[in-house]
């Protein structure tokens, strides 16, 4: 586990950064201004605060108690001016999303959370739930089979953490490897959990496409530009000639990021 996953602070400022510099500049030809979000999987909210800082509203919605409370300290003065709130729920349990979180939404987002959410299948069908009618939805996640799409960067050991590949080992040698090397429980719970959902390019788009949404616009990250910040390393694109490769894209894309909306009908 690298020093940043520990510093939340730093962590929320990186993911500020990278929203800031790359995501909102992807988005922004298609949307228009002043939209209101919602951030599923808001974590420390740094994601949700870049929007915010562009004149937007909106809300983040987060599993962890404490990561939430973090994100109403770094959101205090947008949720005091009413721009932001910050929710401690399942997205599942929110059963009637006009009524309880005051209106629809224009953008849904979802940065590095596609890759932790069992049953994807059902979680993309129920984001029509939360849209506008002319309602977008934004992903940016690793392939799994990229060199760390298991996240194996969150090890505690020095080896494990930046040995690639390491995630594809059979389930029950994987999970023996992590014991075996001292990672807690907690870490090997969730390093499994996101092995059993293998997010992969394919996979998501069809989905996506399952679910009557289209897909507006796509891009594939050689390095992914969270990178710059974590390890100084400039963010530079996948070769179209391999993007447009199915299966071999996986392996060499560290970032999809990916803008789908409802489909006409």
């Amino acid at each position: 586990m690298y020093a940043f996953h520990k510093d939340k602070e730093r962590y929320f400022d990186m993911q500020h950064k990278v929203t800031t510099e790359y995501v909102i500049p992807f988005l922004l030809p298609h949307l228009k201004n002043n939209f209101r979000i919602l951030e599923i999987g808001c974590a420390e909210a740094g994601v949700l605060k870049a929007f915010l800082d562009q004149g937007c509203t909106g809300v983040g919605i987060e599993l962890n108690s404490h990561r939430v409370e973090l994100a109403r300290q770094f959101l205090k003065r947008d949720i005091e001016s009413g721009k932001a709130i910050i929710l401690n729920k399942n997205i599942y349990d929110i059963r009637e999303p006009e009524k309880e979180l005051g209106s629809l939404f224009d953008v849904i987002v979802l940065k590095d959370v596609i890759e932790h959410i069992p049953d994807q299948n059902r979680f993309i069908s129920s984001l029509h739930t939360f849209l506008k009618p002319d309602g977008w939805v934004f992903f940016a996640y690793p392939p799994w089979y990229m060199p760390f799409g298991g996240h194996q960067q969150i090890c505690t050991s020095r080896i494990l953490r930046v040995m690639p590949w390491i995630h594809l080992l059979p389930e029950g040698l994987y999970r023996n490897i992590l014991t075996m090397w001292g990672e807690s429980p907690d870490i090997v719970r969730e390093l499994m959990e996101i092995k059993a959902t293998g997010v992969t390019i394919e996979k998501i788009k069809s989905m996506i496409r399952h679910n009557k949404f289209d897909i507006v616009s796509e891009f594939y990250w050689w390095t992914n530009p969270i990178y710059l910040y974590k390890f100084g390393i400039k963010p530079r694109k996948l070769w179209r000639v391999m993007s447009v490769i199915p299966y071999i894209r996986n392996i060499y894309t560290t970032a999809h990021y990916v803008l789908f909306k409802i489909r006409s009908t």
